[in-house]
């Protein structure tokens, strides 16, 4: 299951146009990369929750992916517990391997769901190490979620929003609320083991615009620009680091460095460090 329904505020204005799932990273929405990567790891189906401009993920988008997608609407939004809950009938019965939309990561699915097996534990959390992460393990045994200890930790990490949740979390789940504080913290406390699956490999949130915009220029790996099908440059522009989507056009005289166009946009240079949709331009400034 990708976990798509919210309302991306951290994310806005680009959420005032589109869901956050469907904000372009690269040559693709960045559910699109997700669900690559899980069709590639032999992944027979997917489920998504939407709520957030819902009639975006349309019939179009759910045939051009690269595994069969079912949708689970949200008319309120339920939390990350109560979307799994609603989505139950969909995914049928057994384990569920949960991916949240705005992670980007090559977690390896195979591995992750072997050491869940062999662990016999009701869940396993992908985590990636972070001296301030707020989850703590002993081994690959979570002790700590958020502020809830139950025995000395001997490592730091966070959550990478991923995760393996076998039938017994599921029964456990909230019809609205929070998988972690509102299933796994009271699971711990009573004595339940979830485990951990530490993550060394790619990871980017793109939660925020600033983070959005790394995660596009990460995607190029080197390359100076990407011109999607129909993009158009005019003679005086130079595009440096940069993306420029499909049937978007670029204008001016000077350099684009460092941007995003979206599909349809149109961009003025110059222009450095920005996001240009259809609507308008968002500068983004980099942390100091």
């Amino acid at each position: 299951m990708v976990l798509a329904a919210g309302l991306g505020t951290r994310l806005a204005p680009l959420t005032d146009e589109l869901p956050k799932a469907l904000c372009p990273i690269g040559d693709r929405p960045q559910i699109d990369h997700v669900l690559g990567h899980l069709a590639r790891a032999g992944v027979p189906r997917a489920v998504v929750n939407v709520h957030h401009k819902a009639e975006a993920f349309d019939e179009a988008w759910r045939t051009a992916q690269s595994l069969p997608v079912e949708l689970s609407r949200e008319e309120e939004i339920l939390g990350t517990g109560g979307g799994i809950a609603r989505a139950a009938a969909l995914l049928g019965e057994g384990t569920v391997l949960l991916w949240n939309a705005d992670i980007l990561a090559d977690v390896d699915l195979a591995a992750l769901l072997r050491a869940h097996e062999a662990s016999g534990r009701i869940a396993t959390l992908a985590v990636r190490d972070d001296p301030r992460g707020r989850v703590g393990i002993d081994g690959e045994r979570v002790v700590r979620l958020r502020d809830s200890r139950v025995a000395p930790e001997t490592h730091t990490v966070e959550y990478l929003g991923v995760a393996v949740l076998g039938a017994s979390v599921r029964e456990r789940l909230p019809q609205r609320g929070c998988l972690i504080a509102d299933a796994l913290i009271p699971a711990i406390g009573r004595g339940l083991e979830v485990g951990a699956f530490l993550h060394h490999g790619r990871f980017a949130d793109t939660g925020s615009p600033e983070e959005y915009l790394a995660a596009n220029l990460d995607w190029l790996a080197g390359r100076d620009a990407h011109l999607g099908d129909g993009a158009t440059v005019e003679p005086g522009v130079v595009v440096k680091r940069s993306i420029v989507g499909r049937d978007a056009h670029v204008a001016g005289t000077g350099t684009l460095e460092a941007c995003v166009v979206w599909p349809g946009a149109r961009a003025l240079v110059p222009l450095e460090r920005a996001i240009v949709t259809p609507r308008g331009v968002v500068s983004v400034t980099p942390r100091g």
